[in-house]
């Protein structure tokens, strides 16, 4: 299977944490990364970094959008690098276009597009070369659709960022993609927890690097705190496994409930949602998920990227 990532890799670690994965999962062939809410090529560098101690260099790897759509402001922050990365990092800035090739050519190879940042670099194909994203297979991490389930934390769609950060590229999406949805309130039951961080810091230097950045991640979102408060999340909750989820549905995960829906955005108070249509376009949407089997699905593989 081929695959192509989009993503907004060096901010939540839960970008490394998939990358890491399918680097490590069976059958795959990534074809190409692009990085979104990159203006000056910091996070592709940050990715083409992580290639490089697993021996895969030769991944296609551009910086793409920078700023919203929707707004023309820059999409998120990056934290402190000393921190998170420990060693020099040089940044990979691209022509505005880069990415559009890219992604074109990996379509053209077949690829799915696990979106697992804003998508403006889909939007912007789609403006760029009209059609193109016509029918095209894209996993999107995003999307509010379910409610939560009883003991999560009080949240709305206004959470989902990597809709709300770009309305118009998610309408964008939604409108002309094979789209499936991730939703928010369905990947919240795979989580990271500090009990799984001494076998991943054991797994290679990816997986060293993955736990220095989990750990430094868990004290700055607020993640241990936000565990201990609400009985549906594990006292020592790290992070939550949003975009390793996303990425496993890309590559057809058997532990994964995928259902038709059809689906019709609406926009209000300018956020974006997703609501239930007879007349709405139809769209697969992530239903269920084995947790537990999710957690040694994705370790394995973290493990397994470093072997090869």
């Amino acid at each position: 299977m081929r695959l192509h990532i989009d993503t907004d890799l060096g901010g939540d670690p839960d970008d490394l944490c998939a990358l890491a994965m399918v680097l490590g999962w069976p059958g795959v062939e990534v074809v190409g990364i692009t990085t979104t809410a990159d203006p000056d090529g910091r996070r592709a560098g940050y990715v083409a970094h992580c290639l490089q101690p697993v021996g895969r260099p030769d991944i296609p790897v551009v910086a793409g959008a920078g700023r919203s759509l929707t707004t023309g402001r820059p999409m998120g922050d990056l934290p402190d690098h000393e921190r998170y990365w420990g060693v020099p990092v040089a940044p990979r800035p691209a022509p505005p276009e880069a990415a559009i090739d890219l992604l074109e050519r990996s379509i053209q190879l077949g690829a799915t597009i696990a979106a697992i940042g804003p998508f403006t670099n889909l939007a912007l194909l789609h403006k760029a070369r009209p059609g193109r994203l016509d029918g095209v297979p894209v996993v999107a991490m995003g999307g509010w659709v379910h409610p939560l389930a009883p003991g999560l934390p009080a949240w709305g769609p206004g959470m989902d960022w990597n809709t709300q950060c770009d309305t118009q590229a998610a309408r964008l999406l939604a409108e002309h993609a094979r789209l499936t949805l991730v939703t928010l309130p369905v990947a919240f039951k795979a989580h990271l927890r500090a009990a799984h961080l001494t076998r991943l810091a054991a797994s290679g230097p990816l997986g060293e690097l993955l736990a220095r950045q989990c750990r430094a991640y868990a004290i700055d979102g607020g993640m241990t705190e936000l565990g201990r408060a609400h009985a549906g999340l594990p006292d020592d909750l790290i992070n939550i496994h949003w975009d390793p989820v996303a990425c496993a549905v890309a590559l057809g995960w058997s532990g994964a409930v995928v259902q038709e829906q059809r689906l019709r955005t609406v926009l209000e108070a300018e956020q974006l949602c997703f609501t239930g249509d007879p007349n709405g376009r139809r769209t697969q949407v992530l239903a269920d998920l084995d947790d537990q089997a999710f957690n040694e699905t994705w370790i394995e593989a973290v493990e397994r990227a470093q072997q090869q």
